[in-house]
Parts: structure tokens; sequence; C-alpha cells
């Protein structure tokens, strides 16, 4: 059975030292309970902090403890006082949670912050490394562990990897605010699946993977150049059955059994029987709109003072964070907006607003959910929301209303709730009066609805459809692929070894060297001149450079050396000393569509327009990449209904959009080349949606080779400009 690794900030356990003996706990947050079926009923590892150090104990109860530890399948991940300030409670509490709510007044951009969060993402890294199998897959979870899984793809190339972000992903206008926002999209984009609560998140990622690092997005794929990345939605459901059987039994149970709150509530419900109870129940974080909620609790007490010792509001505040100075601040204002409201509308015998600030186990939350009769739940920015889950789910009778923001995830899967903007104090009041008075049949008929949306997609049928999809994607992947020439080169050295006439077509830009947005770095340097230099040396080698520039650049870089050269994607060809065209073309066609390609220019700012010999060439790698790819779909659609009669053809590369006479390509010019000779050895190398016409047009006994792995005809990939450059230097080297 296929073993599961699981990766999250914490262990899903808590550890108690006090006794003779370590106690161990399940742990009660959203992803240890989420995650529970996961880790308990398949063959699964769970890596996470311990939150504590193996300094503070001795040798004999450190064993005890790791024992403990791997009996409940988990593998501690250790980390310093240091480690734990600057990357959980500095850059994950004070750089990334704000921001990613959109709450960038709160956001701290310190350097030290970002050392520490590549650091620990390596720590984790590093630990699980040690433990992972060629088997295993890995799912990592949230906003803590960003980088980890292209740290961990650096060390597994072929490793089934799955991330799942359980807060939102801002837009892009937001998240390019951080000074480290390419590496964590590099980070993230490391995983083979990318999940989401909603698809906003999803769309938004796919936006700043686009706009910073110029992947394109097909649908829910990203497109690198060796690797395909799946986007998908994932909303995040409750252990249903477990809310709604804790629910009956507590309603069911006697008064000898019922607990301290149970037993309070009866009473408040005794001495005022028609009196109404609102719950609200979150972490006192500023993302949970608190402030906003009491605010909108007072206006609906000043707009309608007919429900004045009508209604409670009882409010839990789990502590949380509390030494970020934010929190600390939104707990004093808090705490004085609930004494001035109690202390303004308040009297002998009602309290409007019942506040604790502390947290409850779960059996007692369900009492809560329970006994009253609405929910307001108004986060500014919540990833997902699981509290307005848990309520329905905790209604046996269907009777109830929930208030709920739609800035929460949940909202977008829960619509017949009451949704309100948690920023519109009068909606939220008139929202609380609509719940109240809205009929006992009306509620049931909603809560129907959605309780059996809950009930289908539930906890467990989450994390099944997030593995399912992970390992599809993980299997498709080992299909699509092409051999990697890591692990064939030898068989290509062999071959190579043996050949008595070689012919080597390699393509420049993207191959040879690394694309620069500046055409003069892209000039030719030179270790490049070196190698290329060695290859051609050799008497039983042909050494032709392959491009898609003007004859006269790759006449300047390569006119003087033994090489043959390709320019102008085939247009001309430099053979026996001399340039010479493919066939004869005219250029005559060019007056018509120059104002076309300069007007693009104009209206794309970044963008350049190039006249070659017997083309013309739109770039726009400099472009707003969504603006560039915008206009690229415009200037092709207008100049193909203008070519008919002009033997013309469009051709499509990397951000540029050439138009040239038809007929003409890489493919056609390689076969110009093997039309003189026989060879019995033949490679092509090349990165771009060009060179496929090479690899097409090759004998299926050559070898083709291209540079990323996406969409490709050829039999081989290789990672990168780097690699195709060692590769060519190892195979100079062989000798028969």
């Amino acid at each position: 059975m296929q073993r599961i690794i699981i990766v999250s900030n914490r262990l899903p356990v808590s550890l108690d030292f006090s006794g003779e003996k370590v106690d161990i706990t399940s742990g009660i947050g959203g992803l240890a309970t989420g995650m529970k079926s996961v880790h308990q009923d398949r063959e699964s590892l769970w890596f996470g902090w311990p939150r504590y150090s193996p300094r503070d104990m001795n040798k004999h109860k450190l064993e005890e403890t790791e024992n403990l530890l791997r009996k409940n399948k988990c593998s501690p991940v250790y980390l310093e006082k240091k480690d734990i300030d600057n990357y959980y409670y500095g850059f994950s509490n004070r750089t990334l949670w704000p921001l990613f709510h959109y709450f960038m007044q709160y956001t701290e951009y310190k350097t030290e912050y970002w050392e520490s969060y590549k650091k620990v993402n390596r720590i984790f890294a590093d630990t699980i490394a040690k433990e992972i199998t060629e088997n295993d897959i890995v799912w990592v979870h949230d906003y803590h562990l960003l980088l980890l899984p292209a740290m961990l793809r650096e060390k597994f190339p072929d490793l089934g990897i799955g991330f799942f972000l359980h807060i939102p992903f801002p837009s892009y206008e937001v998240f390019r605010l951080l000074p480290w926002r390419n590496e964590l999209v590099e980070g993230m984009l490391g995983a083979d699946l990318l999940g989401f609560h909603t698809y906003d998140y999803e769309r938004h990622f796919r936006s700043c993977a686009h706009r910073l690092l110029g992947y394109d997005a097909d649908f829910n794929t990203i497109k690198m150049d060796t690797r395909e990345i799946k986007l998908d939605v994932f909303p995040m459901g409750i252990d249903y059955e477990y809310f709604e059987n804790a629910a009956n039994e507590k309603r069911n149970r006697s008064v000898k059994d019922k607990t301290d709150i149970q037993r309070e509530i009866d009473r408040y419900f005794l001495s005022a029987p028609d009196r109404k109870l609102i719950i609200s129940i979150d972490r006192l974080d500023y993302s949970k709109g608190i402030p906003n909620r009491l605010w909108a609790f007072e206006r609906f007490l000043e707009k309608y003072p007919e429900y004045l010792e009508k209604v409670t509001l009882m409010m839990l505040a789990t502590p949380t964070r509390s030494n970020v100075p934010q929190y600390q601040k939104m707990k004093q204002e808090v705490d004085e907006l609930v004494g001035r409201i109690n202390g303004k509308y308040g009297g002998i015998n009602w309290t409007p607003i019942w506040y604790f600030y502390r947290a409850l186990p779960l059996d007692r939350l369900i009492e809560l959910y329970l006994a009253s009769e609405i929910a307001l739940i108004t986060p500014v920015r919540d990833g997902m929301n699981l509290v307005a889950k848990e309520y329905l789910a905790s209604k046996p009778d269907n009777k109830g209303v929930l208030i709920l923001s739609e800035m929460a995830g949940s909202a977008k899967e829960m619509s017949e709730a009451i949704i309100i903007n948690p920023n519109n104090m009068d909606e939220i009041a008139d929202s609380i009066v609509e719940a109240i008075n809205m009929p006992v049949e009306e509620q049931i008929a909603r809560n129907k609805i959605l309780k059996n949306r809950l009930k289908r997609y539930n906890v467990n049928k989450w994390a099944t459809d997030f593995l399912r999809a992970l390992k599809d994607q993980t299997a498709y992947k080992a299909t699509y692929k092409p051999k990697n020439i890591k692990a064939t080169k030898f068989h290509i050295f062999k071959k190579y070894k043996k050949a008595k006439k070689r012919i080597l077509f390699i393509d420049y830009d993207g191959t040879l060297t690394h694309f620069k947005k500046d055409p003069k770095k892209a000039m030719p340097d030179k270790n490049l001149y070196l190698l290329l230099d060695h290859l051609s040396s050799d008497p039983k080698n042909e050494v032709v450079i392959v491009s898609g520039r003007d004859k006269n650049t790759i006449d300047n870089w390569f006119g003087n050396r033994k090489f043959k050269l390709v320019a102008e994607h085939g247009s001309w060809l430099y053979k026996n000393n001399k340039w010479q065209r493919f066939r004869e073309m005219n250029d005559e066609w060019k007056e018509i569509f120059e104002p076309i390609f300069q007007w693009y220019v104009d209206r794309t700012p970044g963008s350049l327009y190039e006249e070659k010999d017997y083309s013309l060439t739109w770039h726009y790698p400099n472009s707003d990449p969504e603006l560039g790819k915008n206009r690229s779909i415009e200037l092709k659609d207008e100049i193909t209904s203008l070519i008919a009669n002009h033997d013309l053809e469009i051709m499509e590369g990397k951000k540029v959009i050439e138009l040239k006479s038809s007929g003409i390509n890489k493919g056609q010019a390689a076969l110009y080349y093997l039309a003189d000779n026989s060879y019995d050895f033949i490679m092509a190398i090349g990165d771009d949606w060009t060179d496929e016409y090479i690899f097409h047009e090759l004998p299926k006994s050559a070898y083709t080779i291209r540079v990323g792995s996406i969409n490709t005809e050829a039999r081989y990939f290789i990672d990168g400009v780097d690699a195709v450059r060692d590769f060519l230097k190892e195979l100079s080297k062989q000798k028969v």
C-alpha cells in the first residue's frame, strides 16, 4: 500500500511530560481533526514540530518520547526557539498571515524573518528526506511551508507532491507587495497538485504565477518547462457524523447528566422563554471581524429597540497569538466594546453580550451550537470557516439560522444561509431581525439543503478527493513525460562513439543560453564558444546552430567558425562560407503588415517590433504578461484574416509572434542539410515550439531532446540551459 507522508507546521498530537511517563493525546485543531481518518486509517507518517526541544530532556526521556510518537505514526521536526520566534511568530504570522488576509497595514517585511522561514523549510525538507521512499506520496499543508514542495522536488524529482493552502490566497495586487513573492510561488510550484478552498483563491494564484513568473495556464494547469502542475478546488468539510451524533446524544441527556454549560443555558431560557440566543465563536483574530460584529450588534439594538431584553449575543473568543501586538490591541478593543455596549443597554435582568475569552473543548462547543437559535459568523476574510458547518451539523431538528459573511470561503457553498457583507453594519443588523423572524418551516427547508451538502462532502470526502487527484496527477506525469536525458545519456554516448558521421542540430536561445529580456545579454560567452569549437573540431561532427534570429546577428556571432548556420527559422542557410536563401521569396508583403505590427508596439508597453529579411516579429517578453497574451491573440487574429493571398504563415513562440513566408521552418532546414550526406548519428536539441518542426521531421532513429518536457515530440528531455551545456561537454569528450 502506498504510504502517505503528511507534513504540517505542528504534529497532530499533544504531549504531557508532567507524569512519570510521557502522555500523548490527539490534537483538536481543524487540520488534526480533518486529517485524522487519513492518518489513522492508511499507511502514513506525519512530520511536524512537536513543541518540545530534545535539549530539554535526558536521553532516556527523549527515546521514550520519540518511540511514543513513532507508535502514533508521527515524526518530529526539531526547531530552535529563535527559529520559532522568527519563522512562526515572525514570517508566518506577522508577514504571510496578515497579507494573505488583506491586512497590509499589519504586514512586516523583515529580512531576518524571511531567512528563518527559508531555514526552517529546509530543515523540514532535510528531515523528511531521511525517511522518504520512492513510492511515497507527500501532502504538505498550509502557509508555514510554502517553500517545501520545491525543496523536496530538488531532492526527489519524480516524487508525488501535493500542497493544500488552508487560508486565502490573495490577489496579485496584494501578493506582489511581498519582496520574496517569486520565491514563494516557485516554492509552491514544486508540487504536482495545488489545492485551494475556493476558485477565487486558485484564480489568484494562477494570476500570480503568470504575471510574476510568466508561466502560462491552460484552464487549471500551469505549464512549466519540465512539468505540469494541476490546480484544483477542494472545499474542506467537517466530520459531519461526529457533530450530528454528539448533538443528538446531548439533546437526549437527562437533567442529572447535563454539564454546567447546559444547565446554565437551561436556566437562561427558563427565566426568559422567548429570548433569542445568538452564538458567535471564533479565535480572537483580526481576520474574524469581531469588532465589526460588536458594532453591528450595537447597531441592531439601536435600530430595533423593540428587541431590547429579547436577544442575547453569546460570544466566545478563543485566545491565539497573544504575544503579537496586533492581537493584544484587538483584545483591548473587544473588551472595551463589550463593556460599553453592556453598560449602555444592559440592566439588572439582562446582559446584551455574554463574552467569554477562553478555549472550550469540542463537546462543550456542540452544546452551545445546540442551544443557540442563530449563529452570527462575520469574518472580514477567512479561508473557509468550519464553525459555520459545525453549527448546522449540530442541529438535529434542522432549526436555526446561519448568518454568514460573504468573505468566508464557506459562503461559496452555503448560499442558503443569510449572506452578508461584514463591513455593512445596517445589513448585519437587518439580517439579525430577518433571522429572528424567519418561520420555522423556512429554517428547516434551508438547513436540509445545507446539511445534505455538508453530509455528502465531509472531511473524509475532502481528503479522499485530494489524494485521488494527487495520485492521478502523479500517474499522468509518468505517462506524458519523455525519458530524462540523465537516465539515457550513456546509451547516447555509446551510439555517439560508434558513429562515423554525425550531425548535431542545436537551437540557440533558451537552449545554449538563458533567454534574456535584453538581447545583448544573450550573446555567446567565452565558455560557449570553447564548447562549440570543441564539438566542431571533431572531424566526424557537423554542428548546425539553428536560430530564429536574423542572419546578421547569427553571422556576427558564428560566421567565422566551422559551424553550419540556420537563421530566421530556416529562411537563411549558411553553407560553404556563404549565406543563401532556402528558396526564392519576396518581401513586398511587409509594407502591408509593418503598420499593424508597429501599432501593437504602441498599444503594448514593453513590446518591440523586429524586421528581418523575410519576416516580421513582435516580441513581448517585457510586457505585462496578461496584457501581452491578450494583445498576441488580437494580433494573431488580425493578421490571420489578411494573409490568405500572400503565401504567409504565422509562427507563435515564447512571447513572440512572427509572420513569415509559408513552408519554411527549422524542420525543412534540417532536411536540407541531411540530404547532402548519410549520417549514422543525428541529434537535435531545442526548447521552443518552433523546434518541434525539427523533432517531427528527423528520422525516428534521431536523438531528439527537448529543454523542458511539455507537449513535445522529442524522445528525451533535459532540465535547462546549464544541463544542456554539461551534456554537450560530456558528449564532446567521448572518444573511440
